[in-house]
Parts: structure tokens; C-alpha cells; sequence
């Protein structure tokens, strides 16, 4: 039965946060990334092509299924050239209730992200899959920051929503919270980070892409940290995209821990 006209009115809407949040449900689209996120996310709507439910057939969920032409699918898709699926699946509870119990206390026992008003879906998908890559288990977001379950976001996490879980909190209460605990940022007055000891635990802190780290937040920082360019006598970019520097903080945070 071809899909309904309901259905991918439903669909779109779910590029808008209003209606992610009414709904209660996000969209991801392509082989890999619905792969991935069949595994920990409840599916409420899976279309897709007989081609792709054929490979599948034995790890379908017990969800509604529509089986689509490649035309259907495009009708359906957010995507310029969409590839065999798309499924909608159920946001995170504790995104949905104001009373949710986050884990505060991650950042005294393991090392944590903190993300301080990223705007960019892009940036913030692409910092997904970074902590992902580099054992990160939680980020914490400030509530101005990108919708990780907004289209774009999730299809630059490459499935890394699979692994990785945001919280929406206000990163000074998070702070004050853990008064022992190391705070690290990148700043212009900070120390050269690759002269420095990192820990093991702690929270990193990343800013907004053209106004950096909120004053407020920026105060309770204990351990300033810099990446230099190189040469550093040579004139250069005055920063570098947020992303980039997350990827260069965590490798080095990592690179240490593996010296021992």
C-alpha cells in the first residue's frame, strides 16, 4: 500500500522542534544511521524499500512498516538523494519530562562534554560522533544549544546518537554541582595544552561559534587550555571552528591517557 499523504505530512513536520516535541518522536534517515539506531531507540514508523526490508527482514521491529518505491521514498525523504529507509523513532524520555534524573555526577568519574550554546546542527552532530569516537558517553548541553534530534543534527552523528547521550541543563547549576572537579575550556588566556596534565574525568567545555564560552559560564572555569597555531610567530585564522577544536581537545585528552 503506498504511503499516505498523513504519513509524510508527519514526517516533515518533524524538522520542526515544536512539533519533534508534540509528537514526541525524531527522524533519521539511510541505512546506516536506522541501523544503528534500531538497537536503542523505539521505532514508531519504518519506510522503507523492499530491497533494504529484505536484508532486514530478521531485525525488523514490531513497529509500522511501509514498504515504498525508490520514487515513494523521495516523496517521503528530507533528503536530497535518499537511500532505502527512514524510520521515526521515540526522543529520549528524559528530553520529554521536566522531572528526568540526569547523570550530574558523570563528569566526577568519567570524561564529559559540555556544550555552550553550539548553534550549528552540523557542529553539533559532528561533536556526536566525535565523543563517540573518543569513548565520550555524555554530553551536556545548554538549553540555547542546536536540537540534537533535529534531521540534520542526526544525520551528521552517523549513528552516534546510538551511543552518546545529550542532556539539556543549565551548565552553571550542572558547574556549581561539582565544586572538586576539573573544568576545563579552551581560551585565549589558557595554557599551551599540549604542555599540560589532563585528567581523566571532568567536564570540557565548548563555546558558541562566534561568541565562545558564555561569561557566566566561563568564571567557573578551574583549567584554562589553548591550542596554538603553528608557527606561532605566523599570522593565522583567529579561531578555529568548534568542531575542529573539539576534535583536537579530545585526541590530546586521549593521546595523554594512553602515555599513562
Amino acid at each position: 500500500m503506498p504511503i499516505s499523504k498523513n504519513k509524510i505530512k508527519w514526517i516533515h513536520s518533524l524538522e520542526m522542534k515544536k512539533f519533534r516535541k508534540e509528537t514526541g518522536c525524531f527522524l533519521a534517515e539511510g541505512p546506516k544511521i536506522v541501523g544503528e539506531l534500531l538497537s536503542c531507540f523505539d521505532c514508531q514508523l519504518l519506510v522503507a524499500t523492499s530491497p533494504w526490508l529484505q536484508e532486514m527482514k530478521t531485525l525488523l521491529p514490531s513497529c509500522e512498516v511501509i514498504e515504498v518505491t525508490d520514487e515513494e521514498l523521495a516523496r517521503a525523504s528530507l533528503q536530497k538523494s535518499p537511500q532505502q529507509v527512514l524510520a521515526l523513532f521515540s526522543l529520549p524520555q528524559e528530553l520529554l519530562s521536566a522531572s528526568a534524573i540526569l547523570p550530574v555526577e558523570a563528569p566526577r568519574e568519567s570524561l564529559c562534554l559540555a556544550l555552550d550554546g553550539v548553534q550549528d546542527p552540523g557542529n553539533m552532530g559532528t561533536i556526536i560522533r566525535l565523543a563517540d569516537w573518543f569513548g565520550i558517553e555524555h554530553i551536556f548541553c545548554s538549553p540555547n544549544s542546536a536540537d540534537a534530534f533535529s534531521p540534520k543534527c542526526v544525520q551528521a552523528t552517523m549513528g552516534a546518537l546510538a551511543r552518546v547521550k545529550l542532556h539539556y541543563i543549565s551548565l552553571p547549576d550542572l558547574i556549581r554541582g561539582l565544586p572538586d572537579v576539573p573544568i576545563y575550556a579552551t581560551l585565549l588566556d589558557g595554557e599551551n595544552i599540549y604542555s599540560q596534565p589532563l585528567s581523566g574525568n571532568g567536564l570540557i567545555i565548548m563555546g558558541n561559534e562566534g561568541n565562545g564560552i558564555s561569561e557566566e559560564v566561563r568564571k567557573m572555569v578551574n583549567r584554562k587550555l589553548f591550542v596554538p597555531n603553528y608557527p606561532a610567530t605566523r599570522s593565522t585564522s583567529e579561531s578555529l571552528n568548534v568542531a575542529i577544536a573539539t576534535a583536537i581537545v579530545c585526541a590530546e585528552f586521549r593521546r595523554q591517557a594512553a602515555n599513562g
